[in-house]
């Protein structure tokens, strides 16, 4: 029996990934869910498998700019809920190579990635609204037909469930080592706030439990989330995924801190939508990054390609962007989680920490005047500077009846800022900690 835990010493050092989502919903350009949420008939719908020409795919330009961005994994929809497979699967004729791409296209991308020393995640939608035995639910694009209950009839969805089984062993025995696998998503009755009667999928549905284990057997080692239904079975997840908004603190389960990671969009979308208009602010998203590490966390940033195969400009100029912050400020990221305890964070602040090196990050999201008063800090620091361009931060420590400001306490360490703010998009300041 394999190991039942993943490793994930990787996953708590790099703590930034891309995640991305492609398949036949990047032509209708109205979001991932489009074929649920018009409920669009199979017949209507399969007619994108016809014009799916991502002619201009280039899994190397997709790869540089993650790199670029300084993101150290990358996690792909091998198949999304609409049950379009990226790759050659012998299991269905509803895949790529039966486009007029007339090729495996998830290949060519962990190969231009794993190049570039990025981790390889595999998204895999438990989810298939296209499989003839996957049986119609409440989520299900077609819930509501008239004659749901007679399409159901001959469904089998243990019969899906092999298929399931089937797909996910092409993808964990062809691709080479493959680091996580993110699964989405179960929906069981009774749980989180569903009613009783809820008509929803979980753990007997997927055969979870077998699913599990041969993800494990099959890649030692690999990385397994939250949404199989298997909360309280041992080896059913390693991380918590939290999905489209920050959580307050560390993430726990059962009292307990758990490894977590928060997958967001550049908007309001997935897949690729062309309307959508509420991008985030190269501001919200470098803060956002910040925000997740100072709690424990990771980010994994969604692009949403294409149908003709590219990251459209948008997404380009926020990796971009997000790039030139990392390449200055990468030391606060990467190995780094949340500052211990006895550091209290300073207003319109987020303190990250790196354990190895004793270092503690402060991230200023307002940039004060002149001062930064630190509690709790006084000798404690050794050295401060700030991290863009390694130039000394120099403070003091207020001695009793020697300061003007009695709000100023004797453990308070005041840091001495210029009075421009950094040409940057957070500054940061790093603080050798004393042994």
């Amino acid at each position: 029996m394999a190991d039942l835990q993943g490793d994930t010493s990787w996953f708590t050092h790099d703590r930034f990934g891309l995640f991305i989502h492609w398949g036949l919903y990047a032509l209708p350009a109205r979001h991932e869910w489009v074929k649920q949420r018009e409920e669009i008939p199979d017949a209507q719908y399969d007619r994108y498998l016809k014009y799916f020409d991502p002619d201009l795919y280039d899994p190397e330009a997709w790869a540089d700019a993650a790199a670029n961005a300084g993101m150290k994994y990358f996690c792909v929809t091998t198949k999304h809920h609409e049950g379009f497979a990226l790759w050659d699967s012998k299991l269905t004729e509803y895949k790529a190579t039966n486009t007029p791409a007339r090729r495996d296209l998830l290949k060519p991308m962990v190969e231009a990635f794993r190049s570039r020393g990025l981790k390889v995640g595999f998204y895999h939608s438990l989810i298939d609204w296209h499989h003839p035995h996957f049986r119609i639910d409440a989520v299900h694009s077609m819930r509501n037909h008239p004659d749901k209950d007679k399409l159901n009839e001959p469904r089998d969805q243990a019969q899906y469930a092999a298929y399931l089984r089937g797909q996910v062993r092409e993808l964990l025995t062809e691709y080479g080592k493959v680091n996580m696998l993110f699964y989405d998503f179960s929906y069981p009755a009774g749980a989180r706030g569903r009613p009783e009667g809820f008509d929803g999928k979980g753990r007997d549905d997927w055969n979870s439990i077998q699913l599990m284990k041969m993800t494990r057997e099959l890649q030692p080692g690999i990385v397994i989330n939250d949404r199989l239904d298997l909360d309280d079975v041992e080896g059913g997840w390693d991380y918590r995924t939290p999905e489209q908004f920050m959580p307050r603190e560390w993430v726990t389960y059962q009292g307990e801190r758990v490894l977590w990671e928060t997958c967001q969009t550049f908007s309001g979308s997935w897949g690729y939508h062309r309307d959508e208009t509420s991008w985030k602010s190269i501001e919200q998203l470098v803060q956002m990054l910040v925000g997740v590490v100072s709690r424990g966390g990771n980010l994994l940033l969604n692009v949403g390609p294409t149908g003709r195969g590219v990251f459209d400009d948008r997404a380009l100029n926020c990796l971009s962007e997000m790039g030139e912050w990392m390449k200055w400020h990468s030391r606060s990221i990467y190995g780094c989680t949340a500052a211990p305890e006895e550091f209290q964070t300073p207003e319109d602040c987020r303190l990250t920490y790196n354990p190895d090196t004793n270092r503690l990050y402060v991230h200023l999201f307002t940039y004060p005047f002149r001062h930064l008063h630190l509690d709790g800090f006084a000798g404690k620091v050794e050295y401060a500077q700030l991290l863009n361009d390694a130039s000394e931060v120099q403070f003091h420590q207020p001695r009793a009846g020697h300061t003007g400001d009695s709000s100023i306490e004797r453990e308070t360490l005041t840091l001495e800022l210029p009075v421009q703010k950094p040409n940057v998009t957070v500054p940061v300041v790093e603080l050798f900690l004393k042994e």
